[in-house]
Order: structure tokens, then C-alpha cells, then sequence
């Protein structure tokens, strides 16, 4: 399980340097099989929305040189410092993407797309859950597919090896995602997940690295990306809808509340471990969920742990309708290309006069939240809490 924002202990790094020992590659020699001219632009951003949809993880040595690969093709021979010694991770890479030497950026494309060609080839036929037929590409993203179809966007979360845990890239493209989709002439815009689950919540990696300012800077700047995340769902101007095609976690649970509308399949949960870790709420949870459900049932999750069934989501009315997980997609998508059909002014000047009155009010919330999170990652009752996560995870 993935947790909400976190400042990774010493432990982690400890943990970090035995698997880069086993990161160890030698120099890539990959076969190039594409055309003379060579693996086109589109080839390889199909290439990187392939990657999302491989279902096995193929394994640390082949993720360095995928990692290698596109650093190369798209920026060229390796040109940043190299990390820190104790920088196991970021370092690991570095030595991956300087491996390649002079190669060329299109001869690193070749490579890429033929790398990912071959991990897609080896799992056989992908499937692409709830994708509508005939979608287009509305914007190229690493960490997410976007598309717009049928007047809705669709952001999608596509770490599906990962449980769609959230990077902090990932949080950067969601919030350019939801910019692109505010402007665009879609009607409505649905978030959901590729794979089996929604989001299992925050990525360990994000604080692997400590930036010159030390712990403090590291707050600092994730309390700062973590406002202007939950600020982008707030002030998103059109109808927002959640398709949550599997559990949930953390962050991913307490935005719910800035939602317009939440469809769940019968198989998701969802599950927001703050306490568990010495940490508080976020995502303006701390107000829409007390307002949603009573502040006994919020305390529940908030406080306590608890985590709920979809069912049980839906009776606290964080989730608006829950579906059989045979027909979830097949209903829901339905239903949201109806959506899509009323008028686009309308919906979103209707969305605006619902929600002008508590824009205010959530903003000041995040703001608090924030606050509060960043003082709970600096103390140490939190950084205990994740040494225990962490070595207990260890003993599995």
C-alpha cells in the first residue's frame, strides 16, 4: 500500500542501496529492428502509453534502461550532475542514462520503441478497460493517459504496475491535465484508473531525495505542491466526475469530496490510513467529509482508519451510485456520454452557482491543512510512525 505524503525515513535509503546493487546493468545493446528512417515521434509516444498498460513489472535492470532510453532520446547524452552517493536511487539512473554515451536521440527512440514493443509483444494482446472506441489524444503525458472523445476528457492514471500510486510528477500532470481540460471544449471531464485499482495513494519515491534545505525544505515544497494540487480540483470549472474502477487510497479518497459526481464499482474501497502514519487529512477532507457524513462517520475514517466498501462509501455519500463491477463500465461510460450531450455553457455556469459559495471556505481549508501536514512530516511522532510502516512491510 501506497501512503498519503510522507517524509521517508533513513531506513528507506538503507533499503534503497541494496536494490541498486542489484540495479546493476551492463552497457545497452539493443537490437534495432524498425524501419531506416527510424521510430517516428508517434511511434514513440505510442510507445510511452504502451508502457502503461504492460500488467507484470518487468523488473529493475529493464526499468533503467526504459528510464535510460527516453532520457536519451528526448534530451541526449546525459548532461545533470551526478547524484550524491547516498542518492542510491536518482544515482542508479544517472549511471543508466550515462551508459548510453554519444547515441543518437532517433537511434534512442528506435531502442525505446523497440524495448517496449517487446514487453508488450511477451504479455500478449493488451486490454484497455472502459476505453471508448475511436478516443483521441488530447495531450501526451507521462504518467497519465488524456483523452477527449464523445465530448468528455478522460484523465486516466496509467501506473497500473503500480497501483497507480501518484508521483510527484505525476501530481505535476494531473494539476497541467486539469488546466488543459478547463480550457478545452469538452463538456464534462472524468477522472479514473488504469489496471485493477483507482490509486493506492501517495508513491514512497517522492521523498527519496533530500533537497540542499534538508527536511524542512522537503516539506516546505511538498506542502507547496500538495496546495496547488488540491487547488486545481477546486477551482476546476466544468463537472468533474470520479470513475472509481477499483480501491482507493489516501489522497485519492479525500478529493473525492471536490467531485461532482463519484461512480464506483461494487469492488472498490476506500481507505484514508492518516492517523496510522502520525499524519493529519488533506484534499479539504477535514471539511467535506464531516459535512458529507456527520462528524462521527468522518471521524471514523479520519481518525480511525476505517476502511469502507463501496457500499458503505455510497450510504456516507461520498459515493454517489455503485455499480456491478460486469457492468461498471459499460453503465457508467453510458451514461456519462449522455452527460455529454446537454449543454456545455449551461452545466458549467449550473456547476459554478453550486459551488461559488464554498470555494472560499475550501480554500481557506486546504490552506490549514497544509499547514498542519507540514508540521506533522517535520515532527517526530510522524517519523516514527513511518520506520514502524516501513519495517513491518520489510518482514512480509
Amino acid at each position: 500500500m501506497a501512503v498519503p505524503f510522507c517524509l521517508v525515513s533513513p531506513w528507506r535509503f538503507v533499503r534503497s542501496a541494496r536494490l541498486v546493487h542489484a540495479f546493476r546493468i551492463p552497457a545497452l545493446q539493443l537490437h534495432t529492428t524498425g524501419s531506416a528512417m527510424g521510430a517516428t515521434v508517434e511511434d514513440f509516444n505510442h510507445a510511452k502509453a504502451q508502457l502503461g498498460t504492460l500488467k507484470k513489472d518487468p523488473g529493475n535492470e529493464i526499468k533503467l534502461k526504459i528510464y535510460a532510453l527516453f532520457k536519451q532520446a528526448t534530451q541526449g547524452p546525459c548532461n545533470t550532475p551526478k547524484p550524491g552517493m547516498l542518492d542510491f536511487v536518482n544515482k542508479a539512473k544517472w549511471d543508466a542514462w550515462k551508459s548510453l554515451g554519444d547515441v543518437s536521440q532517433d537511434e534512442a527512440r528506435q531502442q525505446y520503441v523497440d524495448l517496449i514493443s517487446s514487453l508488450v509483444a511477451a504479455e500478449g494482446p493488451a486490454k484497455v478497460a472502459a476505453e471508448p472506441a475511436g478516443s483521441t489524444a488530447a495531450a501526451a503525458f507521462e504518467t497519465l493517459l488524456v483523452t477527449t472523445e464523445d465530448n468528455i476528457t478522460t484523465i486516466r492514471l496509467n501506473r497500473p504496475q503500480k497501483k497507480n500510486a501518484i508521483t510527484i510528477q505525476m501530481y505535476n500532470e494531473i494539476i497541467k491535465a486539469l488546466e488543459l481540460a478547463g480550457k478545452d471544449d469538452s463538456v464534462i471531464t472524468v477522472l479514473t484508473g488504469s489496471g485493477d485499482f483507482y490509486s493506492s495513494g501517495n508513491d514512497l519515491n517522492n521523498f527519496t531525495k533530500i533537497p540542499e534545505g534538508g527536511i524542512e525544505q522537503m516539506a516546505k515544497d511538498s506542502g507547496e505542491l500538495l496546495r496547488g494540487f488540491v487547488k486545481a480540483f477546486i477551482d476546476f470549472p466544468k463537472p468533474l466526475i470520479a470513475v472509481i474502477n477499483g480501491p482507493a487510497v489516501g489522497v485519492s479518497v479525500t478529493l473525492l469530496g471536490l467531485f461532482d459526481v463519484v461512480y464506483a464499482t461494487e469492488k472498490a474501497t476506500f481507505h484514508t490510513p492518516f492517523s496510522q502514519l502520525g499524519q493529519s487529512p488533506e484534499g479539504c477532507s477535514s471539511y467535506t467529509f464531516p459535512k458529507m457524513m456527520g462528524v462521527a462517520k468522518a471521524s471514523e475514517m479520519l481518525l480511525f482508519n476505517k476502511k469502507l466498501t463501496a457500499t458503505e462509501a455510497c450510504q456516507r455519500g461520498l459515493v454517489t451510485e455503485v455499480f456491478p463491477d460486469s457492468s461498471f463500465q459499460t453503465e457508467v461510460w453510458t451514461r456519462l456520454k449522455a452527460y455529454a450531450q446537454l449543454p456545455r455553457n449551461s452545466l458549467a455556469l449550473s456547476k459554478q452557482l453550486v459551488r461559488v459559495v464554498e470555494k472560499e471556505r475550501l480554500h481557506a481549508v486546504n490552506d490549514q491543512e497544509v499547514e498542519r501536514l507540514v508540521e506533522r512530516w517535520l515532527s517526530d511522532e510522524c517519523m516514527n510512525a513511518i520506520m514502524s510502516f516501513f519495517q513491518a512491510k520489510a518482514r512480509l
